[in-house]
């Protein structure tokens, strides 16, 4: 475990194992803020939650990452570009697996914790403002319906990381979290664990936006939800732990 210079605490449990950052512990106002356009009903009502400092990978789980867990995984993609085509199921499954091969708990993020680390101190829409640029993040189209985005999933590190030191938060692939699907934020947790009661079962909470998206599809506060067996070409996830390092 070593901070590198002037930035943030980072880890691994083991040579193969996604780089974790240590996200700080504190509160947040998590939900759709009153001046944001594009807020609606899926993020309200806003509500204030208190984080217990976690860690949580700097990257989404890439290819490479992932096949080390599943070999038979069908991505002819470059090693380094987000794993996607992988359900909850199939993320449950891996960090399963990477607890077991490195001793060191690893667990999808719960909801809360995510976007956390996504605002990373931030009250606005994206953590870098009020608005994205495609200099900011992977993202398709414009507001105005303008293609202006790669048009694909990009490595990672190729976009600039957020205050705590995460990178691609905002887009190139949705993230699966633990949390089960709520239409709603009432009577949603305040203490920054996983919602796993009521709800819809059969169906869990995806984050981030991908590359193939609007930047209203992108901001802090964006959610949605899909069937846990779904897999997607941009859908992927990355791991969290309760542990700060070892």
């Amino acid at each position: 475990m070593s901070p590198e210079p002037d930035g943030p605490l980072v880890w691994q449990a083991s040579p193969f194992s996604p780089r974790m950052v240590v996200a700080p512990g504190g509160n947040f106002v998590m939900g759709g803020g009153a001046d944001d356009k594009f807020t609606n009903d899926t993020e309200r009502p806003a509500h204030r939650v208190d984080v217990t400092a976690f860690s949580l990978g700097q990257f989404p789980v890439t290819t490479a990452e992932y096949r080390m867990f599943a070999r038979d995984h069908r991505d002819d993609a470059d090693p380094a570009l987000p794993a996607v085509r992988v359900s909850w199921d199939d993320a449950v499954a891996y960090c399963e697996w990477l607890s077991r091969e490195t001793n060191v708990l690893h667990r999808l993020p719960s909801e809360a914790e995510w976007e956390f680390a996504c605002r990373a101190g931030s009250d606005e829409p994206f953590a870098c403002g009020s608005g994205l640029t495609p200099h900011d993040a992977n993202y398709l189209y414009s507001e105005t319906g303008d293609r202006i985005g790669p048009g694909g999933r990009t490595r990672r590190g190729d976009y600039p990381a957020n205050a705590f030191g995460f990178f691609d938060l905002h887009g190139n692939v949705c993230e699966w979290v633990h949390d089960i699907w709520h239409p709603d934020y009432i009577g949603a947790p305040c203490d920054g664990s996983a919602w796993m009661r009521s709800g819809d079962a059969c169906r869990r909470v995806v984050r981030g936006g991908a590359w193939d998206y609007l930047p209203r599809l992108l901001r802090n506060a964006w959610r949605d939800g899909l069937d846990s067996h779904c897999r997607r070409d941009n859908v992927g996830f990355r791991v969290a732990s309760s542990s700060l390092g070892r």
